[in-house]
């Protein structure tokens, strides 16, 4: 089952994001929140699977430094 561990602000972030935790070996998978025609602007939500969710919070606090 997939969690979500961050909803990110657009979908830049969101692809750096899922780029840095596929390069940590995770599996990582994006959702697109909100209106469609807001495409990249939208929020994104990023997902992994359950197991691994609390791990990659603890990294997602340590790269991004606010407590999400």
């Amino acid at each position: 089952m997939w969690t979500v561990v961050y909803i990110a602000p657009n979908q830049v972030m969101a692809d750096m994001i899922k780029e840095y935790l596929e390069k940590e070996g995770f599996l990582v998978m994006l959702r697109s929140m909100g209106v469609p025609h807001l495409g990249a602007s939208a929020q994104h939500e990023i997902l992994v699977p359950e197991a691994e969710a609390e791990e990659i919070q603890e990294l997602l606090q340590e790269l991004l430094g606010n407590g999400n």
